[in-house]
């Protein structure tokens, strides 16, 4: 993938099955305690030092215990050792995908496992990216899936990936060129005229200008004209609410820097985006081929909604209100969003994208993040959550039905 990678010859002494994510991710989302798991795959490397796969398991593990640092480090060892690893489909093969993927956290590239599990669709998993050689020889395949997240460290990647898919023999989901649009300043400049859509403009600042902010000496409408506080300042790169705030006036700024020691930002106008019964609601929806697909929905009294901090699993109303709107959600929330959907696949121009967004008072949809790499799965209990098992099975279908139709578009042999 780079003409500087050096190629790997070298085979490990022992090779373990790879886990992967989706089991290791299942099991730490049901709340097993994940060290054991983890200080068995440290003996394991310890015995048998060239296991790429469970040297990539551990630092997965390991990322799913918060050791970051440690987990990165892992996984470089892991790719250096192997680039390419493989999940086995669980019924008769029919669909053989390769997925573009690149090193870093659980953020780095759109998680395909979660979307293939318990399918005929094997996948394998290709890292690429600076220190990680090149693979002598590609695995068949029938589709190329560019999963890849936006980052600023990986645009240069991105973009070199672009360059491969132009005059890739097989069909490509996802233009690289694409996902480098996804940043929040980078999205807003595409959607933000949208018809139907609310997304307010978003910039990129340094810290001594947010410090300027919070002095006085410049004022908020010097950056984001016609727009005034509250705001909403997060660190350039952050995901799930770390380091974002509501910040209602310059005065705030101080102990918000004081709290967050980045080097740059985004900062936004806040919107309020409450219901008429003063709670927020916050909605993951999936464009797969044009065509959205409801995930999950959050509610709660904080305008900052997580679904795993959302009290989903305490409120039976909230279930209640979830399994509703899932259930109503081709025949309601999508007609009324139809023009917004349409727009943000014609402007963003991917096959597979994910957004979390709301809804302003007026009825436009909120958006307040695109990407290609969020989080879609079926690890909610189903005793509690039985009414999400069919629209993650629709989702699913969807996924495997739009890379039918690009194995459709493939030259023949």
């Amino acid at each position: 993938m780079n003409d500087n990678q050096d190629t790997n010859t070298a085979a490990p002494a022992q090779q373990s099955k790879l886990i992967g994510l989706a089991p290791l991710m299942r099991k730490a989302f049901a709340g097993v305690d994940m060290k054991p798991q983890g200080m068995e795959l440290i003996a394991h490397a310890e015995k048998y030092p060239n296991d790429a796969n469970a040297m990539m398991d551990l630092a997965t593990t390991l990322l799913l215990l918060g050791h970051r640092d440690t987990a990165l480090a892992t996984q470089m060892e892991a790719l250096k050792l192997q680039p390419l690893y493989s999940i086995p489909s669980a019924h008769e093969t029919k669909i053989r995908l390769l997925a573009l993927m690149t090193d870093g956290d659980l953020m780095a590239n759109t998680p395909l496992e979660f979307l293939v599990e318990d399918s005929d669709i094997a996948l394998d998993l290709l890292y690429v990216g600076a220190g990680i050689p090149a693979i002598e020889q590609l695995p068949e395949h029938d589709v190329l899936f560019v999963a890849v997240g936006e980052a600023d460290d990986k645009h240069e990647l991105l973009l070199d990936l672009q360059a491969l898919a132009d005059s890739w023999p097989r069909p490509v989901i996802n233009a690289p060129e694409r996902i480098t649009h996804l940043g929040r300043d980078g999205a807003c400049a595409l959607l933000q005229a949208g018809e139907g859509i609310e997304m307010p403009t978003s910039i990129r600042i340094d810290r001594p200008t947010l410090e300027k902010l919070g002095s006085g000496d410049i004022e908020i409408s010097s950056l984001l004209p016609g727009d005034d506080f509250p705001i909403i300042v997060r660190p350039l790169g952050s995901h799930a609410g770390h380091g974002l705030r509501k910040v209602a006036s310059p005065e705030d700024i101080p102990d918000y820097l004081q709290a967050v020691p980045s080097d740059e930002f985004y900062v936004a106008r806040f919107v309020d985006y409450r219901s008429a019964d003063g709670q927020f609601r916050k909605y993951r929806i999936i464009l797969i081929d044009g065509k959205p697909f409801i995930s999950h929905m959050g509610i709660s009294k904080h305008w900052m909604i997580h679904y795993l901090n959302a009290g989903m699993t305490e409120s039976q109303e909230k279930r209640d209100e979830e399994k509703r709107f899932m259930e109503n959600f081709d025949t309601d929330f999508v007609p009324r969003h139809l023009t917004a959907f349409a727009e943000i696949t014609q402007r963003l121009g991917l096959d597979y994208v994910g957004i979390d967004c709301g809804e302003t008072r007026d009825g436009k949809l909120l958006i307040f993040e695109v990407d290609s790499d969020m989080i879609v799965h079926a690890m909610d209990p189903v005793d509690m959550f039985p009414y999400k098992q069919e629209p993650m099975k629709k989702l699913f279908a969807a996924f495997r039905d739009m890379l039918l139709k690009a194995m459709a578009t493939a030259p023949a042999a």
